[in-house]
């Protein structure tokens, strides 16, 4: 599948390549690929993609988009006969979670994340509260049951989705997957890449995603909401902690579906279950009721 992803760019044909493998990423196969003095990253998708809610085409939008505004790097190719995309190799050096608990580095990140936020309109959504709900279909469809949590986070999601219709926030362009992996800090800018999640959805998942996925302190949430909002209400700080718990909701399901789907060497049992594990915890922590009250706006 390389080979033919290599052969089907245009401008590569005939060139000398330099292949280098990306260990990095628990869905697809990624390749840095050096043609002369240009660097590109070639992706290739993992298998039946389209199971996890995955729509390329609306991935390839999002991502030109975001390279458009200036966060995202620039898509090269888009083959989906052969399941590939190149985008073009950013500068930039990874950010650790200790350095995401820093409201400078923080800022950096907000900042690229709101550009996100404000691109315009693409054709896929992401209801995460549906999305949990179809990963739990297709993995018993594929002869893989849900975990013995399932019922009692659903329990847990549908509190939460009661709460927040009290008082809708409107939909706009989200990534939907941001762990650190996905940021490259260039100086006082960040990158973000891959947007193969990204659709119209609560920006709140996004931030409630960054929080959780990076163990942000109570002190960096309040810097996030602080940088992102500039004046941060009750109600937002509940939308965060209550979006952190579908995060690891819909983490934890993904993980069930990789399960039957994926061919990549990843403990995909051990990942769902500790989401499932965190998400109960923050479920069970004694400000839970005060969040969803917050969040109804009272």
């Amino acid at each position: 599948m390389l080979e033919a992803g290599l052969r089907a760019v245009p401008a590569w044909g005939g060139r000398d390549l330099e292949i280098t493998p990306i260990d990095a990423g628990i869905t697809n196969r990624n390749f840095r690929v050096d043609v002369g003095d240009e660097a590109f990253v070639l992706r290739l998708s993992g298998r039946d993609t389209d199971l996890l809610g995955i729509d390329r085409h609306a991935e390839v939008q999002a991502a030109r988009a975001a390279a458009a505004a200036g966060v995202g790097p620039d898509v090269v190719a888009f083959l989906p006969d052969h399941e590939t995309l190149v985008t073009r190799f950013v500068p930039g050096s990874p950010i650790s979670e200790d350095d995401l608990q820093r409201p400078e580095v923080l800022a950096l990140v907000a900042s690229s994340v709101r550009t996100i936020h404000g691109l315009e309109p693409i054709p896929s959504s992401f209801p995460v509260f549906r999305i949990v709900e179809d990963y739990r279909r297709v993995a018993d469809d594929r002869g893989v049951p849900a975990p013995a949590a399932y019922h009692d986070a659903l329990a847990v999601a549908s509190i939460i989705e009661d709460a927040l219709a009290v008082d809708p926030t409107p939909a706009v362009t989200c990534h939907n997957d941001l762990l650190n992996a996905n940021f490259l800090r260039d100086g006082d800018h960040v990158w973000i890449v891959d947007y193969e999640y990204a659709g119209m959805g609560d920006r709140f998942f996004d931030l409630g995603n960054l929080a959780v996925n990076n163990s942000l302190s109570d002190a960096a949430q309040e810097s996030l909401l602080l940088t992102y909002l500039h004046d941060v209400s009750d109600r937002d700080r509940a939308h965060l902690a209550l979006m952190r718990i579908m995060s690891d909701f819909r983490e934890a399901m993904w993980g069930v579906v990789q399960q039957a789907i994926s061919t990549l060497d990843v403990d995909y049992v051990d990942y769902a279950n500790r989401h499932l594990d965190r998400l109960m915890r923050s479920a069970s922590d004694e400000r839970f009721r005060d969040w969803i009250e917050a969040a109804k706006g009272g």
